[in-house]
């Protein structure tokens, strides 16, 4: 499994095929080149590019997209590419079995209604990677090797981001989630994790690949 990181939190991931997480507008257009399947954790704008995914499937028609069913209706265009995930189920994608937790987006404020958004437990068969999507949900029962860890956003405190990984306790942390922070901003919020999650954690520049 290689995994190269693209601005914000958007992931490309390599193995039998080629899987794209949370496509947003934060994020390079090249993310999608040659994509087997993409999966999208929620609606907002800087996890889904309606229209660079539109482009992609019409470029690729073999490219498949996977999304809570109300993420989906954003994509009525290309609905036939579309196949709807709920909350617990397990299904295949490029080559990985992925596995949807969640369901709801982290809270913002009482009063902004909550949006659905899923997790994803990604797997080749040898090793696995947790992309929360804007969530602090927790895989129950799952061993995570990497972890997707968000790292700035208007719904999250560091604090949050610490124990989440702490909850999870995966073999290492990546940060996602952290186009909105400039570069002091990052170096404090990457202190703390680095000293606190109780993993072995990176913040690495976009496109960076991992192994």
């Amino acid at each position: 499994m290689r995994v190269t990181k693209f601005t914000h939190a958007c992931l490309r991931i390599e193995g039998a095929g080629v899987l794209v997480v949370d496509p947003g507008e934060f994020s390079e257009k090249s993310a999608l080149d040659g994509a087997d399947a993409v999966v999208i954790t929620h609606e907002h704008f800087d996890h889904l590019d309606v229209a660079a995914l539109t482009a992609a499937v019409e470029r690729r028609p073999g490219l498949r997209v996977f999304a809570h069913a109300e993420v989906l209706e954003k994509l009525g265009d290309v609905a036939e590419a579309t196949r709807p995930v709920a909350p617990g189920e397990q299904f295949e994608a490029a080559g990985f079995t992925l596995s949807a937790y969640g369901g709801k987006h982290a809270i913002i404020h009482e009063y902004v209604p909550r949006i659905a958004n899923l997790g994803y437990l990604i797997t080749d068969g040898t090793a696995n990677l947790y992309h929360p999507g804007d969530s602090f949900v927790v895989p129950d029962g799952a061993t995570v090797d990497t972890l997707c860890v968000p790292l700035n956003a208007p719904w999250l405190k560091i604090s949050e981001a610490i124990e989440f990984a702490r909850a999870v306790k995966p073999a290492r942390a990546i940060a996602i989630h952290d186009a909105l922070l400039n570069e002091r901003g990052a170096k404090i919020s990457d202190g703390h994790l680095e000293n606190f999650s109780q993993t072995r954690y990176q913040h690495v520049a976009p496109g960076t690949t991992l192994d």
